[in-house]
């Protein structure tokens, strides 16, 4: 298991504060510090990813030596065009090829994917705001995340 790693999952929308924001930046700051992580897995599709990118960009100014890496869900072949714009984000990209195939699924796959990479996870789960008709994507990468014994860090 990657020791200097963390990821980040969580609800498509969530409720921003500045009390989230805080916190959010402090453990990044956290994990950054004390825990010696300098790698951080993104996906997509989420208010809370976002959110996290912003801080740890911000986090980058003060600790260049951190790395943002994109796990893409889609386009497993990417031109040279689309490549240099997310290097113009992130310090690396890559498509895992076991979400070949994986359908609806793809996104679900991607995190567990990101969270087998990490030692650290940091997680924005609401019950409140899970899906009612189906089963919430957080909500079975929170499970697998417990099930392989990460360090979680949970939020709101």
């Amino acid at each position: 298991m990657p020791n200097h790693t963390c990821c980040f999952f969580g609800h498509r929308e969530i409720h921003e504060t500045d009390d989230l924001i805080q916190l959010v930046s402090a453990a990044i700051e956290r994990l950054i510090v004390v825990e010696s992580v300098d790698t951080f897995l993104f996906g997509s599709k989420s208010q809370f990813n976002s959110l996290c990118y912003e801080l740890v960009t911000k986090a980058k100014e003060k600790h260049p030596h951190i790395r943002r890496i994109y796990v893409r869900a889609e386009f497993p072949i990417i031109d040279e065009s689309y490549k240099n714009y997310l290097l113009g984000r992130y310090e690396d990209t890559y498509y895992p090829s076991k979400l070949i195939g994986a359908g609806k699924a793809v996104y679900v796959e991607r995190n567990m994917e990101m969270i087998e990479k990490s030692r650290f996870c940091l997680i924005y789960y609401d019950e409140a705001l899970a899906p009612t008709r189906r089963k919430s994507g957080t909500k079975i990468a929170l499970e697998y995340a417990i099930r392989l014994e990460r360090h979680l860090l949970c939020f709101p």
